[in-house]
Order: C-alpha cells, then sequence, then structure tokens
C-alpha cells in the first residue's frame, strides 16, 4: 500500500503530516523537522529542513508541502536522496515552462506554487524513496515583514498530525532600534507543552525556541497523538524615536524605515460604494450589513461619510456627505439593516457617482483626507462593461483628488480590475474571502486605513550619491504601518543625508535625518542573526515588488507598452540575480529518473476560482498506486482543463457552479428551460458530430420575440418579421424594451429590464460551437423549469454532503432526484471569466 508523509510550513506557515492507515501508520516517518527563521531589520529568512525515512519494506512515496506568505519569494529548495542531491534551479518563466511542457509530454509529473489562502500559497513536491532510504527536504524563502495596527506578525500554523522525534522551531530577531514589545500566543499550548517553549530577549535581540519532546507532544500516555494542531504567532514591534526614522546599512546598501508616532488623525470625508446586486444575496449581503454596522460606530465625529449603492440602479443615499453625528450614523445604520440584494452590476456608474459626490461637497474640513471604499463581488454587467474603459474614466475623474479603495468579494470578480483601479487611484485592493470572517475582514481592512496621520510624504536623498532607490513618494500615510525606502550608496559617501516633507493635520512637515555610514555598518558587524548582504536583498525584494506592482498600474495602451516591458525587464534581471521565484520566474525541480516539476509564482488575480481539491488534507492513495496530493489536481489545471461543458450555470445564493452535460443521443431539440413568470422559454441543440450545443432559441411572450442563435449567424422574429444579425460585425437593437446586442465574433445578448439576460458566447476554436449562460439569475422565479432551469429553483446540495472546498464528490438533490457529482475542471467559455479553467461540479444528464 502506499503511504506518504506530508508537512506543510509557513510563515505564516503550516505543518501538515498525515499517514495513511493505523496498521502502516508512519511507514515513512518524518524523524526530524527544523524552522529556522531568523528575523533582521523586518526581513525574513526562513529555512525549513524535514528530514524523512521509510521504514517499510517496498518503496514509498514522500510529499513535502510547504505553506508560505504570498508577500515572500522562494529562493532554494533542494532534496538529498541517499546523498544524490536534486536542487531547484531558477529560470526565466518562459523558458522553465518550455522544459516543463516539454517533461508533461513525455508523460513526466509536474508540480506548482498555489494559492491556498487569504495570506498563503503552497510550495508541492514528493519523491518516491526506496524500502529503509531516507530524504531530506530544504526550502527557503525571503520577505519582509509588513507593519500593521502597530505590529509585525508572525504565524506558524502546526499540524504535523503524527509524533517527531525530532521538532524544532527557531525564531531569532535581531531589530537595531530595540525591541518595543515581544509576545507569543498558540491555540494548541498546554502546560506542558509551555515547559518546551523558552524566550529569550534583551534590548535589540530575541531568540524564541519551540522544542517539545515526543512525550510532551502526545495527548495521551496511552496514544501516539499528537497535541501539535493549530497556530503558534510571534507578534512584536519595535523602538521609536521622535526623528525622521531610523537607517540602517550593511555593504553598501541602505534601508530607510518611517513610522512617526503620537500624531493628529486627519479626518476623512469617506464614501461606501456598495454592491447590492444579486450576486451578493444570502450571506454576502449579511456579513456585509454586519461589517457596515461596526465600522459606523468606528467613524470619528470629525469625519464625513456618505453611502452609495448599486445594482443596475446607483442610489445615492444622501446628495451630499454628512458629518458622522451620533444622529447622521443611527440614520445611516437604518439604511445599511435595509440593504437586499438583488440585479446587474453597474460598478462605473456607481463610482463616478461617488467621485461626484466629493467633488461638490462643502463645508468638509480644509486640512482632510477624501477617500472612496468600493466594495463588490462581480463583473460590471450594467452600464459601461469594459474594464478598461471604466479604468480610464474613473482615473480621469478622481485625477489624483481622492483614494480609491477596492475589496473584492469571493472569486467571481476580476480581482486585477479591481488593483489596477485602486494602484492608480493613490489605493489598494483586498481581496474578501468567504468565509465566517468575511466581517472581520471588512472591519479589519477598515481600520488599516481609518487614520490616516500624514499626505503627500517625499523621501529625499542626495540624487548624485544614491543610486536605484526604491519608491519615496507617498500619497497617505496610516498610523500603525511603515514606510520603507532603500537604495544604495556611493563607495566614497561618508554621511547619508536624509529629509522627509510631508503634510499634518496641523501644519507642513519637514524631518531631517543624517547617517554616519561607517557607524551604521559597524551596527551588524559579527552579529549571528545576519544572513549574508540582507540589505541589498531587501533592495532587490522591494524593488521587484514595486516594478510588479508598476507593470499591473500601467493600462494597455500601446504607447505604454515599450515602458512596460522595460520595467518588466528590469523586475526579471533582479529576480534571477538574486535567485528568487517572482511571478516573472519559475524554479524547475528535477527529480530522480530526470522527472521535472515546476514551481512558479502565483498572484491573487490568478486565484480568480477556488481550489477544486482537499484544503485540509491529501485524497489517500489504492493499493499499488500513488497516494494523490491533495493539491496536485489544483496545481494542474491548466493541463486538465482541456475541455469545455456543454452548459455552465452557478447556483443562485450559493458559490457553486455546475458543469453539465447532456447526453449525445437526447433529442433533437432539448428544452433547457422555461419560466413563466419571466416569459421565457430556451430551447437547444447538440451538434452532429460535436458534443457541444451548436444552435439555442430564445422565445420572449412579452415583446412576443424569438432569436434563433447558430454559430453562422442569427436570426430575430418579431411580428412575422425577421432580421438576419452576421457574427461578423457588432450591432444592437431594441424591440418594444428588449435589447439584443451582438459582439463582433464573440457573443449576443438578450435583456429585458428587471428581468434575466440571456448571453450566448460564440467559441470557434477547434470547432464552432454555442455557450448558454444567464446574468442576473435571482431574478428567476420558483417556477422555471427544464434541464437547466430546474438547477435554478430545485437544486440543493445534501446537507450531510461534505460542503468544505475540499471535497471532489457531493450528492446534489435536483427536482427529487439525486446525483453524485464530481468536482473537475473544465474550459470556460463565459466572457467575464477571460477564458481561465474553472472548478466546478461535474453532472451528466439524460433529458
Amino acid at each position: 500500500m502506499e503511504q506518504r508523509a506530508l508537512l506543510a510550513l509557513m510563515v505564516f506557515s503550516s505543518l501538515i503530516v498525515l499517514a495513511e492507515t493505523n496498521d502502516q501508520k508512519h511507514a515513512v516517518e518524518i524523524y526530524s523537522l527544523h524552522v529556522d527563521c531568523k528575523v533582521t531589520s523586518r526581513f525574513a529568512h526562513t529555512v525549513i529542513t524535514s528530514r524523512i525515512v521509510n521504514r517499510a519494506n517496498e518503496s514509498r512515496e514522500a510529499t513535502f508541502e510547504v505553506e508560505l506568505p504570498k508577500t515572500a519569494f522562494i529562493t532554494n529548495f533542494s532534496m538529498s536522496i541517499d546523498g544524490e542531491v536534486y536542487p531547484g534551479i531558477i529560470k526565466e518563466k518562459a523558458a522553465a515552462q518550455n522544459e516543463y511542457d516539454s517533461a508533461v509530454s513525455q508523460g513526466q509529473s509536474a508540480g506548482l506554487v498555489k494559492i491556498t489562502d487569504r495570506k498563503l500559497e503552497q510550495f508541492h513536491v514528493s519523491v518516491s524513496i526506496a524500502a529503509a532510504s531516507k530524504v531530506t527536504f530544504q526550502l527557503s524563502y525571503e520577505e519582509l515583514l509588513k507593519r500593521q495596527l502597530g505590529k509585525y506578525e508572525l504565524l506558524i500554523r502546526v499540524r504535523p498530525q503524527q509524533l517527531v522525534k525530532h521538532f524544532q522551531i527557531d525564531v531569532h530577531i535581531f531589530e537595531p532600534q530595540g525591541i518595543h514589545f515581544l509576545e507569543t500566543d498558540s491555540t494548541f499550548m498546554t502546560n506542558e507543552l509551555t515547559e518546551a517553549l523558552t524566550k529569550v530577549q534583551n534590548e535589540t535581540k530575541a531568540h524564541i525556541l519551540f522544542k517539545p519532546t515526543l512525550d510532551q507532544q502526545k495527548k495521551n500516555s496511552e496514544r501516539d497523538e499528537t497535541l501539535l494542531n493549530g497556530d503558534f504567532v510571534v507578534r512584536y514591534d519595535v523602538k521609536r524615536e521622535a526623528t525622521a526614522g531610523d537607517i540602517q546599512i550593511v555593504n553598501g546598501y541602505f534601508v530607510h524605515y518611517f513610522a512617526p508616532q503620537e500624531m493628529p488623525v486627519f479626518p476623512k470625508n469617506v464614501i461606501f460604494v456598495i454592491d447590492r446586486s444579486g450576486s451578493m444575496t444570502g450571506r454576502k449581503i449579511e456579513q456585509t450589513r454586519d461589517a457596515l454596522l461596526k465600522i459606523l460606530q468606528d467613524l470619528r465625529q470629525e469625519d464625513h461619510f456618505s453611502f452609495i449603492t448599486f445594482n443596475n440602479k446607483v442610489v445615492e443615499w444622501k446628495s451630499s456627505l454628512l458629518p458622522a453625528t451620533e444622529e447622521n450614523v443611527a440614520s445611516a445604520a437604518a439604511l445599511v439593516q435595509t440593504l437586499t440584494a438583488r440585479g446587474g452590476t453597474d460598478i462605473s456608474g456607481a463610482l463616478l457617482a461617488a467621485v461626484g459626490v466629493l467633488d461638490k461637497a462643502q463645508g468638509l474640513p480644509e486640512h482632510s483626507v477624501s477617500m472612496i471604499i468600493l466594495l463588490t463581488d462581480g463583473q460590471p454587467t450594467s452600464g459601461e462593461k469594459n474594464v478598461e474603459v471604466i479604468q480610464d474614466k474613473v482615473q480621469k475623474a478622481i485625477s489624483g483628488k481622492y483614494a480609491l479603495f477596492c475589496l473584492g468579494f469571493g472569486f467571481d470578480v476580476s480581482y486585477k480590475f479591481l488593483e489596477k483601479m485602486a494602484l492608480s487611484n493613490g489605493g489598494i485592493a483586498r481581496r474578501i474571502y468567504e468565509n465566517a470572517d468575511a466581517a472581520l475582514q471588512l472591519q479589519g481592512f477598515y481600520q488599516e486605513v481609518a487614520t490616516p496621520i500624514l499626505m503627500q510624504i517625499e523621501m529625499q536623498y542626495p540624487e548624485n550619491s544614491v543610486e536605484g532607490l526604491t519608491k519615496n513618494n507617498f500619497k497617505l500615510f496610516f498610523e500603525g504601518s511603515e514606510i520603507v525606502v532603500s537604495g544604495k550608496i556611493s563607495n566614497e559617501l561618508e554621511l547619508l543625508p536624509v529629509e522627509i516633507k510631508a503634510q499634518s493635520h496641523t501644519s507642513n512637515l519637514t524631518l531631517k535625518e543624517e547617517a554616519n555610514v561607517k557607524e551604521k555598518e559597524q551596527v551588524f558587524q559579527n552579529q549571528k542573526y545576519i544572513f549574508g548582504n540582507f540589505i541589498e536583498r531587501l533592495w532587490a525584494y522591494l524593488n521587484i515588488q514595486q516594478l510588479l506592482e508598476e507593470v499591473n498600474t500601467d493600462f494597455s495602451i500601446s504607447a505604454q507598452e515599450e515602458d512596460q516591458k522595460a520595467l518588466e525587464a528590469q523586475a526579471l534581471d533582479l529576480s534571477l540575480r538574486y535567485s528568487f521565484v517572482t511571478p516573472l520566474t519559475s524554479m524547475v525541480v528535477t527529480k530522480p529518473q530526470q522527472q521535472e516539476e515546476l514551481a512558479s509564482k502565483p498572484t491573487e488575480a490568478d486565484n480568480e476560482k477556488p481550489s477544486s481539491l482537499p484544503a485540509g488534507g491529501a485524497l489517500r492513495g489504492k493499493s499499488g498506486s500513488p497516494a494523490v496530493s491533495r493539491f496536485r489536481g489544483a496545481v494542474r489545471a491548466q493541463t486538465i482543463a482541456n475541455e469545455h461543458p456543454q452548459l455552465l450555470l452557478q447556483l443562485p445564493r450559493q458559490n457553486e457552479k455546475i458543469c453539465l452535460n447532456i447526453d449525445k443521443r437526447a433529442q433533437a431539440s432539448v428544452h433547457l428551460l422555461s419560466d413563466p413568470e419571466q416569459g421565457l422559454t430556451v430551447t437547444g441543440k447538440l451538434g452532429d458530430g460535436i458534443n457541444h450545443f451548436v444552435q439555442f432559441d430564445i422565445n420572449y411572450v412579452n415583446p412576443p420575440v424569438e432569436i434563433h442563435v447558430y454559430t453562422h449567424a442569427i436570426l430575430v422574429s418579431h411580428n412575422n418579421k425577421n432580421s438576419w444579425l452576421s457574427w461578423t460585425k457588432s450591432t444592437s437593437s431594441t424591440i418594444q424594451g428588449l435589447k439584443v446586442t451582438v459582439e463582433k465574433e464573440r457573443s449576443i445578448t438578450a435583456s429585458l429590464p428587471d428581468m434575466v439576460t440571456v448571453k450566448i458566447s460564440l467559441v470557434k476554436f477547434p470547432d464552432d460551437f454555442l455557450g448558454l449562460y444567464f446574468l442576473n439569475t435571482d431574478r428567476f422565479s420558483d417556477k422555471v423549469t427544464g434541464v437547466l432551469g430546474q438547477f435554478y429553483s430545485k437544486a440543493q446540495f445534501e446537507s450531510n454532503s461534505n460542503n468544505d472546498q475540499s471535497a471532489v464528490e457531493r450528492l446534489l438533490r435536483v427536482s427529487g432526484s439525486e446525483h453524485k457529482v464530481s468536482r473537475l475542471y473544465k474550459k470556460d467559455y463565459r466572457l467575464e471569466s477571460a477564458s481561465e479553467p474553472v472548478s466546478c461540479w461535474s453532472i451528466e444528464l439524460t433529458p
């Protein structure tokens, strides 16, 4: 029987090891696990070493999984099997992908880094080891810890699921400014385990050691079950003086940290722009209401605020911003409690309305900060739908006057679209995950931006003595955060002068500092906590992050393409020079028998669809076959999503998608949907020799219109008059309120006010076929029927079925019948999906 040991660790990190059966328990045993984290001036260098032995008398598969922060860059990986070392080689992404594609075409295995959590991504590799053999895995990664709400945090999620003879976590911290406070916390700590935790601290250094013995790890003395299951957290902050920050220098590179304290807070003028379209129905709108009610209580009396809610209609709560008095806050709370969800999504109209309210606002505090906070869970489906046009309009309207923060709720948003808008308008984007704590995520984000204390910050350094300077101009600074600037100084420089100019609430601020280069370099001499040229690596890390951000901010205008390519080339050069796995590079891992795996850096925009494979453990293999990695299916999504479903739909009020295939032997015409209250019927025909639909017929009662959609043309019939529309050009017409829009060689859309919208995509490769889907599906009545229609009124997952995202099979009840459905990746024919694979529950029906 095949068995594996699984390890996952993150800083934020997670240790996970699974055994397969009781009788073969721990045949693949982790006998040593060491996490060594060195944090020097916020820059964290983590090395994870796992030693595994196969105690069985036959080959077993050992799997190494590491969950690391999304903000971290992998720098090194190797595995050693019986003395033979197999290193990971970092290459330019395209070259690595070509190498990988060649390996896949020869039937070799695949491995990637995949986003698994709101803060995490996962590195995964597995290898078969012979009987009595040992393997050592070692992974290194680096990141700059970000200060949020007045602290830095290191989170280690520990779940080995077996006893580990030599288990040790070392966290070394060296902060030359001095450690202001340091604390540890844990969700699994007992009195016995507390004895395994030691903390040694002086003015500038700290060492935290967690080294439990086998007995201390046990739940009880009779059973070999581990207590290590939960979070291990280290939080700290540094001491600060009322100066121009702290400058540190090593080997000709400097880093400058600036985080002023105890300064007056700017009054805020904030407009909350809240999506109340149909897709927000249920839990999302409830959590939004809960969060907004708490956020309203956090407004300061000197703040001004307002609300704009939108679906296909944009509604301004008030025509102007109101001061955050007790009476106005109570009035807003009453509005929030009445929020309901239905209709389309006019993001453009809502944002432009918010800008208009700020533009005409009167009586606001003279020195104040104006911002717009957008919360949406979907694509623009009403008003302006072209995201580049929306981005351009919003940027021109804001024109640098206000900050725009974009929150994307769930995975149906285009995160890249929201991120571009936010970054181009002085804000940031954040994904809100659809978990039980979504309301807390919303509140947490607001707390981060609730206390602006500086604006228009300029960090100035001598131009003739500093090169390669990272970003040094910042629109806003929020209390509890930190500004970080790094650069390279010339060899002959003895004193590094710094001047900071900014606007505070009460005055224009100028701060000056002068750093003695030799004295600063002496601070880091002979320090055992230092890992090489760490400030140079920190400088490269910051540069890459900011170059990639700048690339993402630029719009797709041909005049900017040259600049964009130049920025990418700089980021790629730094990534290769400093051996970072970034979105522009990949790591090729060569295993025994010359098998190759590829580790690439995902971005948040790559995570538009939730993982379809288990989030909590491995799928267990059957006798004679390797156990399947819990994320192997997910990371190979782009190679296994090789076909389109016939029909694709999203269940109303559920974050679940269905891929529906109808038996080829079905009758010529398939009754797909009928809703008497909508006055809508849709039928379809499957093609000869092609397992897809090649014709859809849409019939409306009022107005009496028939639309026949073929792969070669479109026929619209009304009052015994026929009009042929071509796929070769874009056109739009309206018949008694029914708007029919053809987008050249892409789609046809039929929409009526306050009705379900029908959309059909034309897919032209490899065979021409049609893909049907609906928008605003919350408008279907409970009388909707048909092969497809029944899913909008009579589909429900069994309550005792595993509703975890980790499930790969579930029971779905539709119109009284039970169906076992499997989670698969399919190509997505919906235009809004940007042709990315879609994770869906696959079901086959015979009409």
